[in-house]
């Protein structure tokens, strides 16, 4: 293997006395020479030899694709019985002593057969079934076979940006694989996350305007993106009946004692909301009335069963649990900031308008729901997206009988609401979004989440989503968690995360054929998040009302109106 001479490799011959240069001259033959030979094979991939001179000949290709080929990240294609495997280079070393000669590792991607009449590779298929052996010769990739690589079939998909390296070959995402085994997008602050998620999702809305989908927003930034085409809430118009959470949810929001005193206050809240819900109109003739059933109930008739439980006890010193449900319950009703949920206007059965607003039921051309959460508060916050995932779920089980309506939901800041630390408060959120990601595809439900800490997410979820978009992460727990929840053969792609340039990604999984680098497009200003950097550098030379703009934010303040 050391005294083999790459000179000598078969390729078609150039013009005699030619003054074309060399790279000039590989390009121009309908086979391009060899860079190299495979010399150890194994199931996932294999170790190939390059000759450097060779990967510096084509290293001035005017082809960017042959130009790259046999760089870390890049592509390679091999022979093997007839047919081309392409493979991703995951990792370069020099041969000590053995001259002029690079040994790569590499993975494969796929085969595909080869064009008889020029060289080409066609019929492109994700797996391989045939194995090269050792000796047998590989060459770069050409634009012309990245284009048969990454082309979209003619299943439903949606393009979001150009292949890496290549500068008109699209990135494509099939709608129907991404959704159906959900998808995550991943990427530290400040790469264009939320730019890149507005991007997917108009492109999403834009292919299925009768679509539905449920995006949580926890700062505020997308309602900027779907003025034109999405429904948007926040605490002034969300009316988010509070008869609506479960019996767990009610226990979030009611409850504040620990210990033995917590499961107290539990059993006496699910007696008196048992009584509560009893007293409606709609909860007669049911035979299976519980304290999870979604019947409406008035707040005056669950403090009126607490009183009068109260009220039966022997002593006085045991209405402490009565007592501290009665003052959070009294605290919510009358705090301001809570009116969006507990308002006493929300007492009507309007459970099937609500849902059908939430989950544009019809579309009416605005596929998309964007609830804006940053004005709810803190302590509840969790409550509210558990009530809307839960649902979004819920809704699904019991429509199976009827025309199927898959929805999306997309949860932002994922890390929030699914947490590694099963000890946080917020379990509720924790516990349905955990479910949907292990059950929601059966029941038409998929999920999409986008964070910047994925190695704080629950163990289990990320691995479920059948489809990873990673964008530029900088913290080497995240990178790890990333590529121990991705299929072997993508692991040389992912190499690449901390390298990524702002608005690229790394996509692999079920959305892609195979793993790709891609560069997403611009997005027009008009369908922007809110998320832009301050630029410090101008916004600090300006100046002028500061004083009336500061009595405005006092006023918006206090007022809690924004």
């Amino acid at each position: 293997m050391n005294d083999m001479a790459y000179s000598n490799f078969p390729a078609t011959p150039a013009p005699e006395e030619s003054t074309v240069p060399v790279a000039q001259q590989v390009t121009s033959s309908t086979r391009l020479a060899p860079i190299g030979r495979v010399t150890e094979i194994s199931g996932g991939g294999a170790r190939v030899q390059m000759e450097g001179k060779r990967l510096r000949e084509i290293g001035i290709d005017p082809d960017p694709s042959v130009a790259l080929s046999g760089q870390v990240g890049s592509q390679i294609k091999l022979e093997a019985s007839a047919k081309w495997l392409l493979a991703n280079v995951r990792a370069l070393r020099v041969n000590e002593g053995d001259g002029d000669l690079v040994t790569a590792e590499i993975d494969f991607l796929g085969e595909g057969d080869e064009d008889e009449r020029n060289g080409r590779l066609t019929n492109f298929k994700r797996g391989i079934t045939s194995y090269p052996i050792p000796g047998n010769l590989v060459y770069p990739v050409t634009g012309a076979d990245l284009k048969q690589m990454f082309a979209a079939d003619d299943r439903a998909h949606i393009e979001i940006g150009t292949v890496y390296p290549t500068r008109d070959v699209r990135g494509a995402l099939y709608i129907d694989a991404l959704l159906g085994k959900h998808f995550a997008l991943l990427g530290s602050t400040g790469t264009g996350k939320s730019t890149s998620a507005a991007l997917i999702m108009h492109r999403i809305c834009d292919l299925s305007p009768d679509g539905h989908i449920v995006m949580i927003d926890p700062h505020g930034e997308y309602s900027a993106a779907f003025k034109s085409n999405g429904e948007l809430f926040n605490v002034d118009n969300l009316a988010m009946p509070y008869w609506l959470m479960n019996f767990e949810e009610h226990c979030e929001v009611f409850i504040t004692s620990t210990g033995a005193e917590k499961q107290q206050d539990k059993d006496i809240l699910a007696k008196c909301l048992l009584m509560a819900r009893a007293k409606n109109r709609a909860a007669e003739g049911l035979s299976k009335l519980t304290v999870d059933s979604p019947i409406p109930y008035l707040i005056s008739d669950l403090l009126t069963a607490i009183s009068n439980e109260m009220g039966l006890l022997n002593k006085a010193t045991d209405t402490a649990p009565f007592m501290r449900l009665k003052t959070k319950i009294d605290e919510l009703k009358s705090d301001p900031r809570y009116n969006f949920m507990f308002s006493g206007m929300l007492v009507g059965d309007s459970m099937a308008a609500f849902i059908a607003k939430i989950f544009r039921f019809p579309s009416k051309g605005k596929p998309i729901s964007i609830v804006d959460v940053s004005g709810v508060p803190s302590d509840i916050t969790s409550v509210v997206v558990a009530v809307l995932a839960r649902l979004v779920f819920d809704y699904a089980i019991w429509s199976r009988n009827e025309l199927q309506r898959p929805v999306l939901l997309i949860c932002e800041e994922a890390h929030r609401y699914v947490p590694a630390d099963k000890t946080s408060s917020g379990q509720s959120a924790r516990k349905i979004l955990e479910r949907i990601a292990k059950e929601g595809r059966k029941y038409g439900v998929a999920l999409g989440l986008i964070t910047q800490r994925p190695s704080d997410l629950a163990e289990g979820v990320l691995s479920q989503c059948g489809t990873i978009i990673a964008m530029r992460l900088n913290n080497d727990r995240d990178q790890q968690f990333v590529k121990s929840a991705m299929p072997e053969g993508a692991r040389g792609f992912l190499d690449a995360i901390p390298a990524l340039r702002n608005r690229e990604c790394i996509v692999c999984g079920e959305g892609v054929s195979i793993p790709i680098r891609v560069s997403f497009d611009d997005l027009e200003r008009d369908r922007q998040p809110a998320s832009a950097d301050p630029l410090f550098s101008e916004l600090w030379r300006q100046t002028g009302d500061e004083e009336g703009m500061v009595t405005r934010v006092v006023r918006r303040w206090r007022s809690q109106g924004r």
